[in-house]
């Protein structure tokens, strides 16, 4: 790729068991194959800052502002440190969750104040000449939460946040309900109680909508 081709951020957002990990590992196969520079990263996480203090989020109790205020920190690291110098470089950054998360999770899920969230939203992730850095797409994985709650059980020891019940989850995919009507031009919403193959094909189609795959790749 030359100098200029322009970086690209897709981020993917769902409840914890609803696939998201498959399909990313996908998703890269297929832009690498297209010709892209890959960069495969997480939040919270990242860096080696941003990965101890996503130990401590889903390890430790907290009231909802510790909790917001660490994410947020461990965001702006993985920004600076990740995410803004791939995509100057012109690569491709998948990242497995993002703000939406947080206003999805904190916000909707723990109830709050979103208001907060947005003022450290625009703090951290500011652009010098304006606005914020956000998405080029973000692909939701849009499961029921009942659904999700099946898949997780028995497959690992729960984190702080997957031992939560089925009511925590619910508020949670509201808060994606929420994020995703304010900004629908950023969302791909995929129907994720289905055949993987049949969410991946979903997934290469908002892909390649956008040019950034050729129609009928596969991982």
């Amino acid at each position: 790729m030359t100098a200029h081709t322009p970086g690209l951020f897709i981020s993917f957002e769902g409840i914890d068991g609803a696939g998201k990990s498959t399909h990313i590992a996908g998703l890269a196969d297929a832009l690498r194959a297209s010709g892209r520079n890959v960069v495969l990263t997480r939040e919270p996480g990242g860096t080696p800052l941003a990965e101890k203090l996503r130990e401590l989020v889903l390890g430790e109790a907290m009231d909802p502002l510790t909790e917001s205020l660490l994410v947020f920190a461990a965001r702006r690291d993985h920004l600076q440190q990740v995410i803004e110098p791939a995509l100057a470089r012109g690569d491709v950054v998948l990242c497995d969750r993002f703000t939406d998360a947080t206003f999805a999770y904190q916000g909707g899920g723990r109830g709050f104040d979103l208001a907060v969230l947005a003022q450290l939203e625009n703090w951290v992730q500011g652009l010098p000449g304006g606005g914020l850095r956000q998405p080029d797409l973000t692909i939701w994985f849009d499961l029921p939460p009942a659904v999700a709650a099946q898949r997780l059980a028995g497959a690992r020891v729960p984190d702080r946040f997957e031992a939560l019940p089925v009511e925590f989850f619910a508020r949670v995919a509201a808060g994606y309900e929420q994020r995703c009507q304010a900004q629908p031009g950023r969302f791909a919403r995929i129907p994720a109680d289905q055949p993987v193959e049949a969410v991946w094909q979903a997934v290469r189609a908002a892909c390649a909508a956008r040019g950034w795959v050729a129609p009928g790749a596969r991982p």
